[in-house]
């Protein structure tokens, strides 16, 4: 059975077909208007999670706020609503670069589609804006900024609304990490429209964002509906940070040779930097952020979306709304500022539900910077000591020596199912700790003696020297040589040292200070120092030895192996064949190789053998409408190749039924830019070996992957 957790594929997850009476619903006459629309529409069989009860909520008329993960089918809470309602549906999203390739695919399967933002001109404007007052569309995507222009509330009072959906909603959190000035204006929508539904959806919210989100739309009688927020195939992992380019390097030539990824930096310059830096080693790499030009953003998010194995090295400013299903890996290279923040960006990995990986290297450095960051930041006071929080926060979550999945969770306000989730880093190698009270006291004191003996203030690494007794060019400057706490930690070596500053600012018992990020006391420091308290520490792991990567292979076939290791070695000859049939195909469309098929649903092809049309398209249960359109062209290729072969006998069941269901067909329109450059091969590189090793990882990962609960619920982004 095919449920509304079975992705759809394209730029939306669960973009939708004009509702006509040729689908798959039956006469059942206890179906909903909303179960009518998702058989006939979508092709799915029922409504997974919260789905159901949402749209029917929306669909009687009732405002409502929506907390779902990434991927979990936030998109089709609003979708069914505004096709199965009176009106059109007004979406206001901030994806202003994104909503072309939303509309697109959704006018591409039938719906009446469009948008307007600051791209169009004034005639495209204006044709918009005759279709809505005409009643010919299903979905108008706006931007927020639109909302706050008086044409635009007095278009929106001459046409018919069906329901107003507030995408990304976590934006109207005045102090949020994705704070958007022009939502703060929404509230409007409910003192015109009071008669209208709205629904409120985001992927990450605490309960006090959730509670802001209320407030300030104006939404005090909404229904909450908070969908579980674990995503059990993502592996978390976090490293101590010592090369963070070879890290990388490693980490992707070791374990995600030619997969498609992101990379997050904190800075502009360092995406060019990082993205030079893997292109030059054999990774098809682009960066992105908000100085490039316009042109050269678009074209390297359409390759993202179009090509296999791309990886983009990011600020934040790319990713929300980018609905690509098989990102196998999302890396931080610096700290993010919220636990909300990691999660949202990390979410973006894993959509079709397979083993994914959540990788960060996160060292003493990026404490710094962040609370340096936050000092000299906008905002009063209360702002400053909120962002303390949600850094210190995210802190916990990197030196935690419990279950990383656990942590979330909780932080989330939900309850772990399990106290080790056995795929986290922390719960597949647990780490050793130590009682570090007297090394702390000896560090505390070290910033005591400067403070009070020479009414001086310095950074770690200052401190760290005096601790080990090095003579540099600044300690006998300062006659820091000469101070009685000279020399007494030389039993750790620096990166224990910068390991243990990491974890006592972690702990609360240390702080950054001022421009140049020097340390300083906090009010729990006494406690150490008076020798009330006991500091636990975790050990910091060895460091990796360089060996060579024998899986670093890099060419295009590893992942179409790895793709294919599930399957009945009879199977696999058929598999690659297919994935050469669609890659053949999506080259000469134009769309990502995904839009034709996933790997799953291939898996499924070569493991089920099909001896007809009929059975092809009875076997996948694909929608009609995407089915017409590729089924055809499938099944010639399957002829072409394996004509007058013996039909197999039926394949036992694959391990992972959940993630091997069909998922629905579609055939976006052409691409406004030119099909991308082939992609290089990566070539073998040595590398460094992190602890646990890569084939520790990959087992576990596949472990994890199922039987299982598969995908999260819901097909949206």
């Amino acid at each position: 059975m095919r449920t509304s957790g079975d992705r759809a594929l394209g730029v939306t997850m669960d973009v939708t077909g004009t509702v006509t009476g040729n689908g798959t619903d039956t006469d059942n006459g206890s179906e909903t208007e909303a179960q009518r629309t998702l058989h006939r529409v979508f092709g799915y069989d029922a409504f997974r999670g919260e789905q159901g009860e949402v749209i029917e909520h929306v669909v009687s008329g009732g405002d409502a706020v929506v907390l779902m993960p990434t991927g979990g089918g936030k998109s089709l809470c609003y979708q069914i609503p505004s096709l199965v309602r009176r009106g059109t549906g007004v979406v206001v999203s901030p994806l202003i670069a994104l909503m072309q390739d939303q509309v697109d695919a959704l006018r591409a399967l039938g719906v009446r589609a469009g948008f307007m933002n600051s791209t169009q001109d004034f005639d495209e404007r204006r044709s918009m804006e005759a279709q809505f007052l005409a009643g010919e569309l299903d979905l108008l995507y706006l931007a927020p900024e639109r909302l706050r222009l008086d044409s635009t509330l007095s278009l929106l009072a001459r046409g018919e609304i069906s329901v107003f959906a507030i995408d990304e909603a976590h934006c109207v959190a005045q102090w949020g990490h994705d704070f958007r000035p022009d939502y703060l204006a929404l509230s409007v929508l409910g003192e015109r429209w009071p008669d209208v539904p709205r629904i409120a959806l985001t992927a990450t919210a605490t309960g006090a964002t959730h509670e802001e989100i209320t407030r300030r739309l104006g939404m005090p009688d909404a229904k909450h509906f908070v969908a579980s927020f674990d995503r059990p195939n993502i592996q978390y992992r976090i490293v101590p940070k010592s090369d963070p380019k070879k890290q990388l390097l490693t980490f992707l030539q070791e374990e995600h040779a030619g997969d498609a990824g992101i990379v997050y930096c904190l800075s502009r310059a360092s995406t060019e930097k990082i993205a030079e830096y893997l292109t030059r080693n054999g990774v098809n790499a682009v960066p992105y952020h908000a100085g490039l030009d316009a042109s050269t953003r678009a074209t390297h998010q359409a390759r993202f979306l179009r090509e296999e194995g791309l990886v983009v090295v990011a600020t934040i400013a790319f990713g929300m709304g980018i609905d690509k299903p098989d990102v196998r890996f999302v890396a931080h290279l610096d700290l993010p500022k919220s636990v909300e923040g990691y999660y949202q960006e990390t979410g973006r990995a894993g959509r079709d539900g397979d083993p994914s990986t959540a990788w960060m290297a996160y060292g003493l450095q990026d404490v710094v910077q962040q609370r340096k960051l936050i000092q000299g930041g906008e905002g009063d006071e209360a702002h400053r000591r909120r962002a303390a929080a949600h850094l210190d926060s995210m802190l916990a979550l990197c030196e935690t020596v419990q279950c990383r999945r656990a942590q979330l969770l909780t932080y989330f306000g939900q309850e772990p199912t399990a106290a080790n989730c056995g795929n986290c880093d922390t719960c597949l190698v647990p780490p050793e700790t130590w009682d570090g009270t007297v090394v702390s006291q000896k560090l505390l004191s070290t910033v005591v003696r400067l403070k009070r003996e020479r009414n001086q203030k310095f950074g770690a690494g200052q401190i760290i020297d005096i601790l080990l007794g090095r003579k540099t060019a600044k300690v006998i400057q300062f006659d820091h040589d000469q101070l009685s706490v000279f020399g007494i930690g030389e039993e750790l070596a620096e990166a224990e040292w910068r390991g243990v500053v990491r974890q006592l600012l972690a702990q609360g018992l240390l702080a950054v200070e001022g421009e140049y990020g020097t340390l300083v006391l906090t009010e729990e420091s006494a406690t150490v120092l008076g020798r009330e308290r006991e500091v636990l520490l975790r050990k910091e792991p060895k460091k990796p030895t360089s060996r060579s990567s024998s899986s670093a292979g890099g060419s295009k076939g590893a992942k179409g192996k790895a793709a294919a290791a599930d399957l009945p070695a009879s199977a696999v000859p058929v598999f690659e064949a297919l994935r050469t049939w669609r890659g053949a195909t999506a080259k000469e469309q134009g769309v990502p190789a995904y839009v034709i098929f996933h790997d799953a649903t291939l898996r499924e092809i070569a493991t089920l053998h099909p001896s007809s049309l009929a059975e092809l398209g009875a076997s996948a249960a694909w929608a009609r409408r995407s089915w017409r359109r590729t089924g055809r062209a499938c099944w010639r290729s399957w002829r072409r190749r394996f004509r007058g072969r013996p039909r197999r006998l039926p394949q036992p069941k694959l391990p992972h039924p959940a993630r091997h269901r069909p998922r629905p067909v579609r055939r976006p329109p052409q691409p406004r830019w030119p099909p991308p450059p082939s992609r290089p091969a990566t070539p073998s590189s040595p590398g460094t070996r992190n602890r646990p090793s890569t084939s520790e990882y990959r087992a576990v990962r596949s472990r994890a992957a199922g039987p299982g609960p598969g995908p999260p619920p819901g097909g949206g982004a």
